[in-house]
């Protein structure tokens, strides 16, 4: 497009790379800490649960206060950057997944771990009657019946990582190619009067949130009308 930066896609890239990254490793590790908070009878799991949700509550700001500290150079992301001759895991992609991953991981656990409790025990009994295993009844009988719970999940994990501002500015700065990502850029351009850039990305950004929204909709809709 005539008069607009080429660099105008480079967060694009960046941000859908980061939003793919960080929902990947949230299905892997929240789908076994969502079971175990919807199967366990420990007394104690909710202080797990409130843990797990304290992004939710938390500004920004203090999260990336505090993982700024631990992947800095006297943190242990200091110790881990060392492993391949690094300083530090601050102002890297890897610090932008780790931070995206916990700042992220209650709008991921909490819709797997809603499915899993309305999945029932009833399910699990019957398969467990049929000789299935508790890990073969996992797989073939709650994680099909929860699906709607990991579409959700998904959905909001990539979109909250897409929108993430105050995490992502603190522990990756503002570095072009590396965590220059969409909100960043937004803000980077109505800081130097790019009216017009700034007003794509975040037009962008707007119709992006409708359809996350309208997605959700339509989940929840079908889920309400399935056999």
């Amino acid at each position: 497009m005539a008069g607009i930066s080429p660099d105008i896609w480079q967060p694009v890239g960046l941000t859908v790379a980061l939003a793919l990254v960080t929902t990947l490793v949230l299905l892997v590790i929240g789908t076994p800490i969502a079971w175990w908070l919807a199967r366990s009878p420990a007394w104690w799991k909710e202080g797990v649960a409130a843990v797990v949700a304290l992004p939710l509550v938390l500004p920004p700001t203090v999260l990336g206060f505090y993982l700024l500290l631990a992947l800095g150079p006297d943190g242990p992301g200091g110790v881990v950057a060392g492993l391949w001759g690094g300083r530090t895991l601050a102002f890297t992609f890897g610090g932008l997944v780790l931070g995206s991953v916990l700042y992220s991981m209650p709008f991921v656990v909490q819709p797997i771990r809603t499915a899993f409790e309305a999945v029932g025990d009833r399910p699990l009994e019957v398969a467990a009657t049929l000789r299935a295993s508790p890990r073969r009844a996992f797989w073939t009988v709650a994680v099909p019946l929860a699906s709607p719970g990991f579409l959700t999940g998904a959905v909001l994990g990539f979109a909250h990582t897409v929108g993430e501002f105050g995490v992502v500015l603190m522990i990756g700065g503002n570095i072009p190619g590396r965590t220059k990502v969409l909100s960043i850029a937004i803000y980077d351009y109505v800081e130097t009067m790019q009216w017009r850039e700034a007003n794509i990305l975040a037009a962008g950004m707007t119709v992006f949130a409708f359809a996350v929204i309208l997605a959700l909709r339509m989940v929840e809709r079908a889920s309400r009308t399935a056999p």
